[in-house]
């Protein structure tokens, strides 16, 4: 075993511990398919990740994403928190403009604003479900048809069921079967728009989920997101990138959702996580969050 460079970086939050957890490993040379597949097993964190030198010209580093199931071609919290991770590590992009992550997926750039890392999501592949696969997931949600207001196969590297529901108190009050979408072998994302009328959202809900909001301070969201991933072992995600930077591309050209938003995700696991969601003049979608760094130190591996 070597004693490896490691970080646990808390992403998509300012204030530690109400986000999403990520942890790593800022030196994976040497380590085969399988051990980086043991570690993130034995971490249990929704995402591990290795860096390691970059095959590509112009990549500052690349960056292999671990679920306790499998490897992940591409991941948004994975992206920001690695980067974050990089950087605080002595880490110099070759541009000063923006940095180059390199992961399965391809090239992935990455801009500072202020402290606030963002990424430019990767090109979406979209298309209409299958009523089959409609019916089932809704089935496992415990959804009526009429609560669900648009679906789509939403496809950035990973593949998501993206469902924009009724609206957000019915994304919050969902209690799914994890065991069914595990045997559907479908992750999905589901997401309600809050009214411009409606109480903030966390003020509204438990006292643990006050609390949370009164410590944390985060924005206030547009709309509110979950997203469940049991076939990749993990029964629900705090905060989830590549589902939010697919689903924005989708709802900001459907004319869902203005230019620039804050989506907010984890109520429901006393997580307050916000996402930055931005389209600039040229058509490309930013997903930005804050990121901060809990654990620091070396791991054995």
């Amino acid at each position: 075993m070597t004693n490896r460079p490691f970080k646990q970086v808390d992403v998509f939050t300012s204030t530690p511990y109400f986000g999403n957890p990520l942890a790593v490993v800022l030196d994976g040379t040497g380590l085969d398919d399988a051990e980086m597949q043991r570690f993130a097993k034995w971490t249990n964190l929704s995402e591990t990740t290795f860096l390691l030198p970059p095959t590509e010209p112009t990549a500052d580093y690349r960056v292999r994403i671990f679920t306790p199931g499998g490897e992940l071609p591409f991941a948004g919290h994975p992206t920001l928190g690695s980067c974050h991770a990089w950087l605080q590590a002595g880490g110099k992009p070759k541009s000063g403009a923006c940095i180059v992550q390199q992961c399965a997926q391809g090239l992935v750039l990455i801009q500072r604003e202020g402290e606030r890392l963002v990424f430019a999501a990767p090109p979406l592949r979209r298309s209409a479900p299958s009523p089959t696969l409609l019916a089932k997931v809704a089935a496992a949600l415990g959804l009526k048809a009429q609560q669900i207001t648009a679906a789509q196969l939403l496809d950035n590297g990973p593949v998501w069921l993206g469902l924009l529901l009724e609206d957000a108190d019915t994304v919050l009050a969902l209690k799914p079967d994890h065991r069914m979408l595990r045997e559907l072998g479908q992750k999905v994302g589901v997401a309600g728009i809050w009214s411009t009328d409606d109480s903030p959202p966390l003020i509204v809900r438990s006292n643990r989920e006050a609390r949370a909001f009164a410590r944390t301070e985060e924005a206030p969201a547009g709309i509110e997101v979950r997203v469940f991933a049991a076939p990749v072992g993990i029964e629900e995600d705090p905060v989830t990138g590549s589902f939010n930077a697919s689903l924005a591309q989708w709802l900001i050209a459907d004319g869902q959702m203005p230019e620039r938003y804050v989506a907010a995700q984890g109520q429901t696991l006393g997580r307050s996580g916000r996402v930055h969601v931005t389209r600039d003049a040229d058509g490309q979608v930013w997903i930005g969050g804050s990121s901060v760094t809990c654990i620091d130190g070396t791991v054995a591996i």
